[in-house]
């Protein structure tokens, strides 16, 4: 299997009051395309910061990262948002829609930054949201949805660009058990028949057991890698 990401020694370090912080301590990992990847570790492990670093959010303060093709580290702040643009979609735990705007008008949001003509914007919100089986709910708002309806509305969000990486930071984490386990459905049917690669940060074991391969991470440094195949 061909890598969709790759990082060769990444270090990564915030500051904290007066002292450097480092996250990351020079990360190797590689990430093949079509793979469904669950980042585990405990709080402050690292996790979301290798994550938001191979979503193109963040920088690394040294080492290559090589995503889709691009060296995302070499990119400045205009080609990086480009960048994301095109080949990126992002879900969170909390949803992060706009609360004023519809289904359809949330979902549209990252057209917007592409040359698409509002009919083929159309086309994709419409398709997006039958993807997500959200048709129905398009003119809804996200008041008038349940916390499993808003989060189907963030992965229509994330696919409608139809980016080659989805990067999710513990998408089932704000969510009951029964309403997670549509959420990790919908995700491993966009992982098997669309062919996204995804890379999930959770805590839950039986999120992570849904993904193809599990890397767990403590103080900044890959512990260990499953190969564990969801059923």
């Amino acid at each position: 299997m061909a890598a969709l990401v790759s990082l060769r020694g990444i270090v990564k370090s915030y500051i904290r009051g007066k002292q450097r912080v480092e996250v990351l301590h020079g990360m190797d990992l590689e990430i093949g395309a079509g793979e469904f990847l669950a980042l585990m570790g405990p709080s402050g492990s690292g996790k979301t910061t290798l994550l938001n670093l191979i979503g193109g959010i963040d920088r690394a303060d040294k080492g290559d990262l090589l995503v889709a093709g691009e060296h995302i580290n070499t990119l400045t702040a205009r080609e990086l948002a480009r960048w994301r643009a095109h080949h990126v979609g992002f879900v969170f735990q909390f949803y992060n829609l706009m609360p004023l705007l519809t289904a359809e008008q949330n979902v549209e949001l990252p057209l917007l930054m592409t040359n698409l003509s509002k009919a083929q914007r159309s086309a994709n919100v419409k398709a997006a949201l039958e993807l997500v089986g959200l048709a129905d709910r398009a003119s809804h708002k996200p008041a008038e949805l349940s916390g499993g309806q808003q989060q189907r509305v963030a992965i229509a969000r994330a696919l409608v660009a139809d980016p080659v990486l989805l990067v999710c930071d513990e998408p089932t984490g704000d969510l009951d058990r029964e309403m997670a386990e549509q959420i990790l459905d919908l995700l491993q049917i966009v992982n098997r028949e669309q062919q996204k690669t995804i890379v999930m940060v959770t805590h839950d074991p039986k999120a992570a057991e849904r993904a193809t391969r599990q890397v767990h991470l403590d103080k900044g440094r890959l512990i260990h890698a499953d190969t564990s195949v969801a059923a």
